[in-house]
């Protein structure tokens, strides 16, 4: 099961990005445990200075940007 994690601290971009990547695993079929990560010193620990960022299986794909659904497909088809 892949890991993909949204860092962020809930605001609409960071929810966005949570459900992009819902709908991109439905779309690639794959099986993902989603985790929001919402507290600042856990963000940090990723390097991430801007939000939402996402991170698959621990590796921050993107951040400061809602990335879209193909995007978060091809990454998790990678």
């Amino acid at each position: 099961m892949t890991k993909v994690q949204v860092l962020g601290t809930g605001c609409p971009k960071c929810e966005q990005t949570a459900e992009n990547a819902k709908a991109a695993a439905e779309a690639a079929g794959a099986e993902i445990e989603l985790i929001k990560v919402n507290k600042p010193a856990d963000i940090a620990k990723f390097g991430v200075m801007f939000t939402p960022a996402l991170a698959i299986d621990g590796d921050v794909k993107v951040a400061g940007r809602v990335p879209d659904v193909e995007e978060i497909k091809a990454w998790l088809s990678a």
